[in-house]
């Protein structure tokens, strides 16, 4: 490595975002590992990950389509509440137009297990999915796009919030969702896989 001009990444600082409330109620594992979606917009995955900065912990909320594995809806914030969580579903909800029936999948983090989450759910008639206690696999393809954005991203501590905020735009709408190849999906960018899928169903 020393003679390539190579070193290794280090490991970023970890925090945990997922916190339980034993108040809420809680919703069945419904997709059960079912990973392969035959049209958009009729599994949503969800969940929460953290950036450090030199000002503190940036949280992101992103919502993940399941079909083309395509970010259709995310947000930050300055703290873990449950609002960035149903912003972030509400714009999903706006570029997207789902139909009644979508399943929407997340861990038992207190953000997804709160009334207005659910809430939000239900509104467009949406069916809420969890993960089963401590299992991170359950959500895997959500797990995936963040250890890809976070290895792939710049890997200096940005200075700022909204510098995190800046990198975690740019990453998300003019690299992953327009240009990330996925070997899942025939090595095609979410956007060029819908694309594809849409040309061949209106053939």
């Amino acid at each position: 490595m020393q003679a390539k001009g190579l070193c290794a990444r280090v490991r970023r600082r970890f925090k945990v975002t997922t916190v339980t409330n034993p108040e809420h109620l809680k919703q069945p594992n419904l997709l059960k590992r079912q990973f392969r979606v035959a049209t958009p917009n009729r599994v949503w995955l969800s969940d929460i990950t953290v950036f450090w900065t030199y000002e503190g912990w940036l949280y992101v909320a992103a919502i993940l389509d399941l079909f083309a594995r395509r970010i259709v809806g995310w947000r930050t914030a300055d703290n873990p509440a449950a609002a960035m969580c149903v912003l972030a579903f509400e714009d999903a909800v706006r570029l997207r137009r789902p139909e009644p029936g979508l399943l929407v999948h997340s861990d038992r983090g207190c953000q997804y297990t709160s009334v207005p989450f659910q809430e939000s759910v239900r509104r467009i008639g949406g069916i809420s999915s969890m993960s089963r206690k401590g299992d991170c696999w359950d959500n895997a393809p959500m797990e995936s796009f963040w250890s890809s954005m976070k290895t792939e991203m710049e890997s200096s501590v940005p200075k700022t919030r909204a510098d995190a905020r800046h990198l975690v735009f740019e990453y998300i709408e003019a690299f992953y969702n327009p240009r990330r190849r996925h070997s899942t999906l025939g090595y095609l960018s979410p956007v060029q896989f819908e694309q594809a899928a849409a040309r061949s169903s209106a053939a």
